[in-house]
C-alpha cells in the first residue's frame, strides 16, 4: 500500500499556501481599513481558516454585531465544511485517531479537501498535517502583510487592491454560472435579494449578518426546489 508522508503533504500544500497569501493580503488590508488593529486582523486569520466566513464576519465585528448573529452567519457560510469532513473521513487510514480528526477539521478548507480527497489511496495523519502547513501559514502571513501594508500604502492603491477579493469571487462564480443553469439562477436570486435588502425601506435596516443568512437560505432553498438532484445523478457524482 502506498504511504504518503509529511513531506509529500507539504509539497502538495505549497500551491494552496501561495494562493492563500494573495487572498489573505486583501483581508488584512480591509480589516485594518475598517478599524481593526494589525494584531487583531492577524489573530483572526490564525484562529479562522475560512475566507468567506472571515470577510462576512469582518463587517459584523466592526459594526458591533451580536454573538448570535455572528454564530448563525458563520454556521450558514461554513456548513459545507462539515459535509467535506464527512466525505474526507472515508479516505482516512487507521493512523488517524479521533483527536487527529478534530485537529484537522480546523484546517479542512475547500482546496485542502480537494487535494486530499483526490489522492488515489488512503491518507494518513502525517500527510494531512503536512498538507495543512503551507496553507495555514500562507493565510496567516498574508493577512499580516496586508494589515501592515494597509497602514503604509497610499489610499488609491489600497482602494484598488481592496476590490481584489470581489474579483476572486466573480472568477469563481462566472464559470459555474456559464456551465450550469441552476447555479446561474440561484446566483441571480441571491443578487436580487441582496439588492432588495440594500435599497428597500425596512429591509435595509436588517443587519448584514442576517441579510447574508436570509439570502443564502432562500436562494439555496429555491435552487433545491426548482432543481432537485435525482438519486441516479447523486450516485453518478
Amino acid at each position: 500500500m502506498q504511504t504518503l508522508g509529511f513531506s509529500c503533504g507539504f509539497r502538495d500544500g505549497i500551491p494552496i499556501g501561495l494562493g492563500y497569501l494573495s487572498v489573505s493580503f486583501t483581508f488584512g488590508m480591509m480589516a485594518v481599513a475598517q478599524g481593526l488593529p494589525v494584531w487583531a486582523a492577524t489573530l483572526t486569520s490564525m484562529t479562522n481558516l475560512t475566507s468567506a466566513g472571515q470577510f462576512a464576519g469582518l463587517s459584523l465585528m466592526v459594526t458591533g454585531g451580536g454573538y448570535i448573529e455572528m454564530a448563525l452567519t458563520q454556521l450558514v457560510i461554513n456548513l459545507r465544511y462539515a459535509l467535506m469532513s464527512l466525505s474526507l473521513s472515508q479516505k482516512l487510514d487507521k493512523t488517524v485517531s479521533l483527536l487527529d480528526r478534530f485537529l484537522f477539521a480546523f484546517f479542512n478548507t475547500d482546496e485542502i479537501f480537494a487535494v486530499a480527497s483526490g489522492k488515489p489511496c488512503e491518507v494518513g495523519k502525517r500527510y494531512l498535517f503536512g498538507l495543512a502547513v503551507a496553507p495555514f501559514w500562507g493565510w496567516s502571513i498574508g493577512t499580516l502583510l496586508g494589515a501592515v501594508a494597509g497602514n503604509i500604502l497610499p489610499i488609491p492603491v489600497r482602494d484598488a487592491l481592496g476590490i481584489a477579493i470581489y474579483g476572486m469571487f466573480i472568477a469563481i462564480i462566472i464559470p459555474a454560472c456559464k456551465q450550469y443553469r441552476p447555479v446561474l439562477i440561484v446566483t441571480l436570486c441571491a443578487c436580487i435579494l441582496s439588492c432588495l435588502f440594500a435599497f428597500l425601506p425596512v429591509l435595509n435596516r436588517v443587519s448584514s449578518g442576517f441579510t447574508i443568512i436570509i439570502c443564502a437560505l432562500v436562494s439555496a432553498g429555491l435552487g433545491a426546489l426548482l432543481f432537485p438532484v435525482q438519486e441516479q445523478e447523486r450516485q453518478a457524482q
